[in-house]
């Protein structure tokens, strides 16, 4: 009897620790899928935020390049509205500037007759003046008439140097001089003392021929030699070797000066 009840007894302890060593292996494989599973979920956490910090950093990108390109954008418009404001400006100022040229055409159609006039009037000046530096001053009025032929000087240009002519003539009657020049009459090369534009003295290098040029019957006359020493001294004053003195000098009379 005792035998049997032990042997019933181990029996159910076997099937015990039977039914116990299962149900241990059962919550093991249980743990592991839940251990997997968190493993698993971890991972596609990971995964997922590494794809968000990406997308994040790429809209960080997209924005900082979309506010670049609003910045550019607005610079430009900028620039563009002040390019058409100076395109407004360089057009106006085309439209004045062909507008000063046709009135310059005109302007040049006036005054080139005027400047011609007044060369052929300057030419009359030198001929019928005291002849002093009678060739600089024919040459000067050669060279104006040659100019208004030349294409390539402006008619600014051409204006500026006939006043400039009229200007050196105008300065002959406010000044005197004393110049080395060959007498036309004789060829002898005489010392000349210009007094303004009235009187015209002439004497040798050795004081022996005085003259002056009779602007009344326009030829080359001997002065008495009274005047020998006054000329002298007139001459030497010219070249500033001596301070300026008062000279008893030949004076042509109304009609001569007239």
């Amino acid at each position: 009897m005792s035998y049997k009840f032990i042997s019933t007894t181990t029996s159910l302890l076997i099937v015990v620790v039977a039914t116990m060593l299962l149900l241990s292996g059962a919550n093991a494989q249980e743990l592991d899928a839940s251990v997997q599973v968190e493993a698993g979920i971890n991972k596609a956490a990971s995964t997922s935020q590494k794809r968000v910090t990406r997308l994040a950093q790429q809209t960080a990108d997209l924005l900082a390049e979309y506010r670049s390109v609003v910045r550019e954008t607005e610079s430009l418009k900028i620039y563009n509205d002040n390019l058409e404001k100076v395109v407004m400006d360089q057009r106006a100022e085309v439209v004045s500037i062909n507008q000063q040229l046709g009135g310059l055409e005109a302007t040049n159609r006036g005054i080139v007759p005027l400047m011609l006039e007044m060369i052929d009037m300057l030419d009359k000046i030198v001929e019928s003046d005291m002849p002093f530096r009678l060739e600089e001053r024919r040459a000067r009025v050669l060279r104006l008439q040659d100019m208004m032929d030349q294409a390539d000087v402006t008619a600014s240009e051409k204006y500026r140097r006939v006043m400039e002519a009229y200007q050196g003539e105008m300065e002959y009657g406010r000044t005197s001089e004393a110049y080395a020049e060959p007498l036309p009459s004789t060829g002898q090369t005489v010392d000349f003392l210009r007094v303004g534009r009235t009187l015209l003295i002439y004497q040798s290098s050795d004081q022996v021929t005085t003259g002056w040029f009779n602007p009344t019957t326009r030829v080359y006359e001997d002065l008495p030699d009274r005047y020998r020493a006054e000329v002298k001294e007139g001459l030497s004053i010219a070249r500033s070797e001596k301070a300026p003195n008062l000279v008893m000098l030949p004076v042509p009379g109304p009609e001569a000066a007239k």
